[in-house]
């Protein structure tokens, strides 16, 4: 097992596909985007399938998530889901994509066997949604919900992050829309990992006020804590159930103790967390001929080396240089 030195054991694995984005989200990148990573340093999708591999088959990986950037840039995403859910035992498989190309991929994805999706979306409003992303994609989004629903990649999750004096006056109608439409919405508390390291704790949407803005309009009850389990999101019912929302207080209700999360990069980097400021490289090691029992003795060495938390209330808390994108969320 992928176990810490604090007792944890990481059984839930992110691969980020890609560094690459359609969208430029304030809290992100800039307008202009980034530097992606050149092709060559890429994972190929054969070498994600077999990383994954290793981490299903002998350590004990039960969920994977592939993520971005975009993963739906990704050419080779629906051959590298198929080849995820043959594996023996099957993980459970899923998606977080801003949505934009789900239209097109939602039937091939469900047919290849993917689980269901996580898409970003922080606005209901066509001409936010072109200011927070500097791309006017809004309509894009919302099919591809739908096409992700109609396809069966159910619960269809939301991930919304509220930017002070932008869209938090959207916290209620985002909630009443989502619960119309059958998804869950998880609003998540904006992080310090953008690229231009604008992040001002001054500036951020707590968890506390996005409570208090959906209180005005429903009535949220805390939903059972023993079945929270190492999920990220506080989940709450509304107005009695059974519909649900959940809140991810990443800065100011850390989860750091029951994390069971690990992190692959599109470059072949182990991080422990989304705040780690240090790797393990898994790629130099493959490429020079490494065998799958080194590499999982690696991956035991990165993991047994996690820290005990983010550390973003540590006064020396310092932004991992790489920003989202980059690190796959």
């Amino acid at each position: 097992m992928l176990r810490d030195s604090f007792g944890r054991v990481a059984t839930d694995l992110r691969v980020s596909l890609t560094d690459k984005c359609n969208l430029r989200c304030t809290y992100c990148m800039p307008p202009e985007g980034l530097d992606w990573l050149p092709k060559p340093e890429l994972l190929t999708a054969d070498e994600i399938v077999r990383l994954v591999t290793i981490g299903v088959e002998r350590l004990g990986i039960t969920e994977v998530r592939y993520t971005g950037g975009e993963p739906l840039l990704r050419r080779e995403l629906v051959d590298i889901v198929a080849r995820t859910t043959a594996l023996s035992p099957r993980p459970q498989v899923s998606l977080t994509s801003n949505g934009i190309g789900l239209a097109r991929l939602a039937e091939p994805l469900a047919a290849a066997g993917l689980d269901r999706v996580n898409v970003s979306l922080d606005t209901l409003d066509p001409g936010t949604f072109k200011r927070l992303a500097h791309r006017d994609r809004h309509a894009d989004v919302i099919a591809g919900l739908a096409a992700a629903d109609a396809a069966g990649l159910r619960p269809v999750k939301i991930n919304a992050v509220l930017m002070r004096g932008i869209n938090d006056h959207e916290a209620v109608p985002l909630l009443r829309w989502a619960l119309g439409q059958g998804y869950e919405l998880r609003f998540i508390e904006q992080m310090p990992l953008d690229a231009q390291h604008g992040w001002s704790r001054a500036d951020m949407v707590t968890a506390d006020e996005i409570l208090r803005l959906l209180s005005d309009a429903f009535d949220l009850t805390p939903d059972d804590l023993e079945e929270r389990g190492s999920a990220p999101a506080e989940r709450f019912l509304v107005d009695g159930g059974p519909d649900r929302v959940g809140v991810i207080g990443s800065v100011t209700r850390p989860f750091c103790g029951a994390c069971d999360r690990v992190r692959l990069t599109a470059d072949g980097q182990v991080r422990n967390c989304l705040f780690a400021t240090e790797e393990s490289d898994l790629k130099t090691a493959m490429r020079a001929g490494a065998s799958d029992d080194e590499l999982a003795e690696r991956w035991l060495a990165a993991v047994a080396r996690k820290r005990a938390g983010h550390g973003i209330d540590d006064p020396a808390f310092l932004q991992p240089a790489r920003p989202m994108s980059a690190i796959g969320g």
